[in-house]
């Protein structure tokens, strides 16, 4: 909503305040104002002046020399403008002069002709083009006829006019009328307020009945429908005040039947609409719901398909108007208009918000519409405007209204207590106060010991229920106002659960392992929904939750697996050139069986990772290495490591997954997660580079960590390091060889890795090399060389019978 300070000003006196004190008081009673802004930037020295003549420039086609009257002096002045004419009042800006953008008039010569000042355009002088009259937008400004010459051109434009942004919560529908923010200005700043004339003189020998009738078919969607009868309309410019505060507001003068409509919509916050009456076809209007497959033409001149949720205004056989939303070209104003039909009416807020959603035409008038009209400013908002055309634009208004009323218009009722009031906020506002705070807000009440029974206007229809009247005394008595305590107890004003603790360790872990987070949608679409899943979740074969008002096809399911929308990620940024990606996401999935598909899903706590393109890329060091299995496999172990878990892995495979580099990962015998390449085929389709994932249940993780602090002393004697390797069948699994290791050389071996696989040369067909080195120690003595020599042939023994397996020599 933009608010134009000079019009506020109509309505109430803001002089006690600059523009930007009352920004800020308004900011402060519950209303963001975003920003304020001048029309135009400073313009100095601007003058109405009177063209006296306009000849031919004597060396130029394009050119015109006038002689101007500026009420104090005249001037020569020499104007390329193709409009400028003998007789006009005009914005002249004398030499010395500045105009917007910093530009000063000089005194100077033109094709050998001297000049001195200027005649301005509306773009010169700062004004947006977009805002410009059309008759103004292709040369200079003129005047009113009436306009004093030598007057302030500028105060006489609204240059000196500012503008304030309100960024308005939805419950503060009264805000979008100039009316509305008159009552919260006045309320602020204590200061009376004057409403606007909406008298009128109507022809008592005519009556809009004799013209029209009016029948509502759908109450329901249409409470109140008014029309008024307005004749022997004169179409022509708006008045100059009207027209800059409709530029002020936003809004491209027209004419004044135009004009006057959209100035009543931006004063009262009530949509009205003209119709053309001897275009209109019939004396009865009618307003139905639409037939399905129907059919109109609207003011922009599209063909629109209407459905049974629409409602139009149509005269009785045909539509005329989409309600709240559009009118028809056919019944359009137009120059030759001179009787008007005028609608001041009430319409369903659900009904044209759908009509909006479904034709795309959101304007000025729909916006209130949904957000709901005063009820008791809606007949009112006619005889407004029915006042204006007949003092701006010469018409007779006909008696009376034809009507449909079955609208509801009274009044909520709010009860509450000072002593209620008083320990919600933790204040000790007085009780004079309180009937202060009402009186500016224009709250009628009345009261009883220690209760105001406050009676509320329809025009502020977001205040219902006592927390809604808590909030008006809490804003008008001044947030900064209200007191405030330190917390008791312990100084620390929060902390961290375990869990959320652990969280944040394990997202810190990844990041020092050279990964990002990431969070991408909780939604996905139907060919992705299914994709990736871990293991242990694909045995619950749940169900996939479909959105029933999906915002787009890409995003209309509940996820049940983060990899999908992590690898869309990776695409997006490989197609843009950015190669190497690590990407982990902690997030929900959300869980459900067909059998439970009424309840509420079960959110389960995951983690994923994708990874690609070169982990280490030294160009200097003539360096690289790109991910592979086991550098993600590594990241994983060393993860558990660091939160004290075992685990194991086993090769496995799963749909989407390489088949040969794809492992579970379990603990305690159970499956948490997976690891390995995605298929080549999903690296095709989705247009990615070899590409490793990992999937983790986090619940399970988090329930299995004890979150207890455990170390080691430094080993005070030395360790023996001892290499082997065996020849074991192909099928033989390195971790198996491994593990038996570890089971057979305790205590004594505490670390067991393996650093070498080999097939070729002096290895026989089917069989492979595994190397693995051994480290011996014992923290309480020294170890002696038989003691590490039995436990090696120990080991050596056990291998070879348990893997078939020898000792490559």
């Amino acid at each position: 909503m933009l608010v134009s300070v000079n019009w506020l000003n109509n309505y109430l006196d803001t002089g006690s305040v600059t523009p930007e004190e009352l920004a800020d008081l308004v900011t402060r009673t519950g209303i963001e104002v975003d920003g304020l802004h001048n029309i135009a930037d400073h313009a100095s020295d601007l003058v109405v002046g009177y063209v006296e003549t306009c000849e031919q420039h004597p060396n130029a086609d394009k050119l015109h020399l006038c002689q101007v009257d500026m009420g104090d002096e005249k001037q020569q002045i020499i104007c390329g403008a193709p409009n400028v004419k003998q007789g006009q009042k005009v914005a002249v800006a004398k030499p010395g002069s500045r105009l917007p953008g910093n530009v000063k008039i000089k005194k100077t010569k033109l094709r050998g002709v001297e000049s001195n000042g200027m005649i301005c355009s509306l773009q010169e002088l700062g004004i947006a083009e977009k805002y410009i009259p059309k008759n103004a937008a292709d040369g200079i400004f003129v005047f009113p006829d009436d306009t004093e010459v030598g007057a302030d051109a500028g105060r006489l434009l609204n240059l000196d006019d500012t503008i304030l942004e309100f960024d308005l919560t939805p419950n503060r529908a009264d805000a979008l009328s100039m009316l509305g923010v008159a009552y919260e200005a006045a309320a602020i700043l204590d200061v009376p307020l004057t409403l606007p004339d909406e008298q009128i003189h109507p022809d008592a020998r005519q009556t809009t009945t004799d013209y029209i009738s009016v029948d509502v078919e759908a109450p329901d969607l249409n409470p109140y429908y008014g029309a008024f009868i307005v004749k022997d309309i004169d179409i022509k410019p708006s008045p100059l005040w009207m027209r800059n505060a409709l530029m002020a507001a936003g809004i491209r003068p027209i004419n004044n039947v135009v004009d006057i409509t959209n100035y009543v919509l931006l004063e009262y916050g009530q949509p009205l609409h003209a119709f053309d009456y001897d275009r209109f076809g019939s004396t009865s209007v009618v307003v139905r719901r639409a037939g399905d497959g129907e059919h109109m033409v609207t003011l922009d001149g599209e063909d629109r398909e209407l459905s049974s949720d629409h409602l139009v205004i149509t005269n009785g056989q045909e539509p005329v108007a989409l309600a709240g939303v559009m009118g028809g070209a056919d019944t359009e104003v137009k120059e030759d208009t001179t009787t008007i039909l005028l609608e001041a009416a009430y319409f369903d807020p659900q009904t044209v918000r759908t009509a909006v959603n479904d034709t795309g035409l959101r304007s000025d008038s729909s916006v209130r519409f949904e957000k709901g009209v005063d009820p008791n400013r809606v007949e009112r908002a006619g005889f407004r405007a029915c006042h204006l055309f007949e003092k701006y634009a010469g018409a007779t208004v006909l008696s009376g209204s034809a009507a449909f009323d079955e609208l509801d218009r009274s009044e909520k009722t709010v009860k509450v207590s000072q002593q209620a009031i008083n320990h919600r906020l933790g204040t000790e506002i007085t009780s004079a106060e309180m009937e202060t705070i009402l009186n500016k807000l224009q709250f009628p009440f009345e009261k009883t010991g220690d209760w105001f029974t406050i009676t509320v206007p329809t025009r502020r229809g977001d205040i219902a229920i006592f927390e809604d009247m808590l909030e008006e005394f809490a804003r008008m008595y001044g947030y900064d106002h209200l007191p405030y305590t330190l917390p008791e107890g312990s100084s620390q004003a929060g902390g961290l659960t375990a869990r959320q603790q652990l969280k944040r360790e394990i997202s810190g872990y990844l990041q020092s392992a050279g990964l990002m987070e990431t969070i991408t949608y909780s939604l996905t679409d139907e060919s992705s929904v299914g994709r990736l899943m871990s293991p242990e979740l694909r045995e619950k074969e749940p169900e996939p939750i479909k959105l029933p008002m999906p915002m787009s096809a890409d995003h209309n399911y509940l996820r049940l697996t983060m990899l999908p929308e992590l690898l869309k990620s990776l695409a997006y940024n490989q197609a843009r050139n950015q190669m190497d990606i690590r990407y982990f996401e902690m997030g929900n999935v959300f869980v459900t069986s067909e059998r439970t598909l009424s309840q509420l899903p079960e959110e389960n706590l995951r983690l994923a990772g994708a990874v690609t393109g070169k982990w280490v890329h030294h160009p200097w060091q003539h360096e690289q290495k790109q991910v592979d299995f086991y550098l993600v496999k590594g990241i994983i172990e060393g993860l558990f490591a660091y939160l004290n878990i075992p685990i194991s892995l086993e090769q496995t495979r799963l749909p989407e997954m390489h088949p040969g580099r794809c492992a579970t990962i379990l603990t305690e015998g159970r499956v948490i997660g997976f690891l390995g390449e995605t298929h080549p085929n999903l690296e095709k389709e989705m247009d990615l580079k070899e590409t490793f994932v990992f999937d983790l249940d986090l619940d399970q993780i988090i329930e299995r960590c004890t979150n207890t602090t455990g170390y080691q002393p430094i080993p005070k004697y030395p360790s023996i390091a001892r290499d082997i390797a065996f020849i074991v069948d192909e099928a033989v699994q390195a971790g198996d060889i491994k593990k038996q290791i570890e089971t057979e050389g305790t205590p004594l071996v505490k670390n067991v890795y393996i650093f070498d696989v080999y097939r070729g040369d002096n290895v026989p067909e089917g069989k492979k090399s595994v190397a693995f080195s051994l480290f011996y120690q014992d923290p309480e003595k020294t170890l002696q060389d038989d003691e590490v020599e039995e436990s090696y042939q120990q080991i050596i023994a056990s291998i070879n019978e348990t893997f078939d397996a020898y000792v490559r020599t």
